[in-house]
Parts: structure tokens; sequence; C-alpha cells
């Protein structure tokens, strides 16, 4: 990544958002990027506008993975109307590699992220890493590194989709089922201690009574003891417990901001505080 943009990335983390809500007189990473990458705005636009046009830059000269996930988010879950039913993970470790994006509906499709900043050296052992612990896969890609993708992927069950120059997302290839990989240890580590004691209990209707340094270990070898179909489907329902949000009208989120908002936890004085540094004036370049 260009550290010459690396300013751009820093405003769409968590620790800017939460610098928002904490810090409001601070405007100091909103001004030095509508300064440097001349954005503009007007006396008496507020912070809420000059984020989505400071988004909008990214979404034509710069579109790195934040944009990439945001819009998936958009697209695929809040725009389809499944914020109810379906959950959405990110930054998931599954064996040496992080799984972008993961939507759990129905089923789980992990998303790899490969943006025009990225290159394909370690996708094959990205891809095999995730089908330790997922069975559906799919790629997401700019139009320019589609083709190559296709050539790489066409006759494996991994999905292709594309982020169109509109910034739409256009299925190229479906990703079909594959559990043939399917590792019953890989799977369990994906759990958190009370997602894998809710499975230990209904297997064994009570904990294991062990010392501290056996308990994850005997805990591991309850679960792992069930067939890898029925693991995994127990596995997807507590995750898709893990991200419940209080948000249930992300209309007035702005499109921007969504992904941040969506994996913030934030309450509610936490969003009214948002809220308002977003309606207040942009004190301008300082």
């Amino acid at each position: 990544m260009s550290t010459n943009n690396s300013i751009l990335t820093r405003v769409f983390t968590q620790n800017t958002l939460k610098n928002f809500i904490n810090c409001p007189s601070d405007v100091s990473i909103l001004s030095s990027i509508v300064k440097r990458y001349e954005i503009s705005y007007d006396d008496g636009t507020n912070n809420e506008s000059v984020i989505s046009e400071i988004y909008q830059y990214l979404g034509t000269s710069y579109r790195n993975e934040y944009f990439y996930k945001n819009t998936l988010l958009n697209k695929l879950i809040i725009s389809a109307h499944r914020l109810k039913t379906t959950t959405a993970l990110t930054e998931v470790p599954v064996a040496k590699s992080k799984a972008d994006f993961i939507m759990i509906n129905g089923k789980a499709v992990v998303y790899e992220i490969k943006t025009e900043l990225d290159t394909f050296e370690r996708l094959e052992s990205q891809i095999a890493d995730y089908y330790k612990a997922f069975d559906h896969v799919c790629v997401v890609t700019s139009v320019a590194q589609s083709k190559e993708l296709m050539e790489k992927l066409v006759d494996t069950p991994v999905g292709i989709y594309v982020l169109t120059e509109k910034n739409t997302i256009k299925h190229l290839k479906e990703p079909e089922k594959f559990d043939e990989q399917l590792d019953k240890e890989q799977i369990f580590k994906i759990l958190n201690k009370p997602e894998y004691e809710n499975i230990v209990r209904q297997i064994n209707k009570s904990l294991p009574s062990v010392t501290p340094v056996n308990y994850y270990r005997e805990c591991k070898k309850i679960a792992c003891k069930l067939p890898i179909e029925k693991l995994y489907e127990l596995c997807l329902k507590e995750l898709k417990k893990r991200n419940k949000i209080d948000i249930v009208d992300f209309d007035t989120v702005p499109y921007a901001l969504r992904f941040l908002v969506y994996f913030s936890k934030f309450n509610k004085t936490q969003i009214k505080s948002l809220n308002e540094y977003l309606n207040k004036t942009f004190e301008g370049v300082k």
C-alpha cells in the first residue's frame, strides 16, 4: 500500500470512528485529507458530507479493502434487507489465513478480497485454508483482474464476484459447496469459549470437570467426536449469533460508515454521539 494514501485508510477504522465520538472537536484527520486531496466543501457543510466526499474519492481513485468490505455489506446484506436473518463477520482467523468477510445465512460464504492494490500471490493457500473450516468460498476482485482470476479458478468450486467501475457487485461465478477438506480441529478453533461451551453442553449436557490447563483440550475432544457435518452445522449456528446488532434501520447510517458501524458494537448513547458529530458543521482546513 502506498504510504502517500495511508491517511485515507486511517479514516475508515474503528479507532477513528471512536475518536469522532470521544473527541468531536478533533478534525485533524478530516482536515488533512481535505487539504491533501482537495476535497470540496462549502461553508456550512457538515462532517457527514465531508466523510461521504472522502469515500467518493476512494471509489474513484483508491478502492482499498475497506471500500470493498463496505460495498459487500451494503449490497449483499443491507440493500437485500437481510439484516435480521444474516450475520456478517470480518477478519476471522482460519488456519494460517484471515477471512476478510464472511456472510452467514442458510449457509456460510467466505469472501476473500483482492483489490486493485493486491496480487494473487497467496490466493491458493488462502483458499485451501478457508475450505478447512467453511464449505463455500468466493473471491471478490476488480474488473481488470477478473480475467486472470477466472482463468485460475474456472475449474474449481470457488465463486468469483467483481466490484464494477460503477461500484456494484457483479456475480461472474457462484460459489459451489465443497466440504471435502473440512477439518474438525480448524472448525473448532474458530469458536470462542462461550460458543464451544454451548456446543459441548448440547453433546454432554454439562461442561467437563477438569483442570483449567486441560479444559480447552477436553472441550475440543468432546466436540470433535461429532460427525463433521453435525459439528459444522452447530458451529454455523453459534457464529450466526456472534454479531447481533441493535441497529435495525441502517438507512440512518451514512453509506460510507456502515461497515464500521455494523462491527462497532456501539450502544445507543454512542450512536447518538456519532450522529451529533456527523451533523456538526465541518470546521474547515486547519
